[in-house]
């Protein structure tokens, strides 16, 4: 797509070109965050998505379509995975999230793309990974972060684990992992002028993101039964407490300095030692007892400009008016909707949120033009059924 433009042209990955192959969840969540960081995103939809609103379903029509094209092809038509191809022999990068085979059954495995154009970077996303017992099977986030060990230690004592949404899996340990995988391989692409397949699987991004724990166990320094560590609200210092209006606070108060300045604001100096976990139970009732006797607010209010990690538990629909976080811009409202900003923040290169979703094959005709399809043969592909 020689002097064409895919979309956005800000950030530290303007000029990359990369081609989703529209799916759901984690797969587009990474092209987001390619497209937020300066890559111009094409969207690979079906021909036969839609009615008009945008990507295959609410997480791609919604806030995760945002700042790229789409355009729409039947990739069981001969001249529709012509196009599609087409489209990769110019990219840097590709973002799928089939089950393994999947694309190859398409005709768009790596063997196929990667023989066409060697220096692409084709990134793959799936639960369980290309290989392996459980590469076929299915599943999702819960069940990739419970085989990897991050579920386990979640939630209280005496409960079953509590799943922490599907951010773990889905969106840390699977759609940020491969866009730093994608990242990387690109630098490398760009040294070397050779490509490769990156292999994303979310039980490995889920795995990974317990390093720490995983080191603690090692060294005998983490207890599995749940509420028995620091920081799995065994600790009295390091929890949430209720307020006396319903909602909550963190504490967070690790560091002697910061204990100190805790218990000091409190009245509660004469708490023992804060690291003799046989005496957390009794602590934690403590701070229990008194938290209670006033508002989440209040608690906010008393705590400001002090070093006892204590912050409001907010929900979501609180956060983006948050003082701190509405003066860093770390949310934003695109078409209306109010979602977080890009993330990180660059001094030379910054990045906004792109425009809304696109229509399903909303720059079908636009894409097609640039690639060097004169208008006659858009419309005979058209009318084929081969794009839309």
């Amino acid at each position: 797509m020689s002097g064409s433009s895919f979309g956005n042209s800000k950030g530290p990955l303007a000029g990359v070109r990369v081609v989703e192959v529209a799916g759901i969840g984690p797969a587009p969540f990474c092209a987001m965050v390619l497209a937020d960081l300066g890559a111009e995103v094409v969207r690979l939809d079906r021909a036969s998505a839609g009615p008009s609103g945008g990507g295959v379903d609410a997480l791609t029509d919604g806030i995760m379509g945002r700042g790229r094209r789409s355009v729409a092809v039947d990739l069981k038509h001969p001249d529709g995975l012509a196009v599609a191809l087409a489209l990769l022999d110019s990219a840097d990068a590709l973002v799928e999230g089939f089950r393994p085979g999947v694309m190859e059954r398409l005709g768009l495995g790596p063997d196929v793309v990667l023989g066409r154009n060697p220096a692409l970077v084709y990134g793959r996303l799936t639960g369980w990974g290309q290989d392996g017992p459980l590469a076929q099977a299915v599943g999702h986030d819960l069940n990739y972060i419970a085989v990897a060990g991050a579920l386990a230690p979640l939630g209280r004592a005496g409960a079953p684990p509590a799943p922490p949404l599907n951010v773990l899996g889905d969106f840390a340990g699977g759609g940020l992992v491969l866009a730093l995988g994608i990242a990387a391989a690109l630098v490398d692409a760009r040294r070397s002028g050779v490509g490769q397949v990156v292999d994303a699987a979310m039980v490995d991004g889920a795995a990974y993101l317990m390093t720490m724990m995983y080191e603690l166990l090692g060294r005998g320094a983490w207890t599995e039964a749940r509420q028995s560590n620091a920081n799995d609200g065994g600790a009295h210092f390091y929890d949430v407490y209720a307020c006396a209006d319903g909602r909550f606070v963190s504490v967070a108060a690790m560091e002697p300095r910061f204990y100190a300045a805790l218990t000091e604001r409190l009245g509660l100096d004469d708490l023992p030692d804060q690291w003799d976990p046989s005496t957390w139970p009794a602590s934690s009732a403590r701070l229990a007892e008194v938290f209670a006797t006033r508002t989440r607010d209040e608690w906010a209010a008393l705590f400001e400009g002090t070093d006892a990690c204590v912050a409001p538990v907010l929900e979501m629909s609180e956060a983006p008016s948050h003082p701190h976080l509405a003066a860093r811009g770390t949310f934003a409202a695109v078409g209306g909707v109010v979602q977080p900003a890009p993330a990180p923040r660059f001094s030379r290169t910054p990045t906004t949120a792109g425009a809304p979703a696109a229509a399903v094959g909303e720059h079908t005709g636009e894409v097609l033009r640039a690639l060097g399809y004169a208008d006659d043969r858009i419309a005979a592909l058209r009318a084929a059924g081969a794009v839309r």
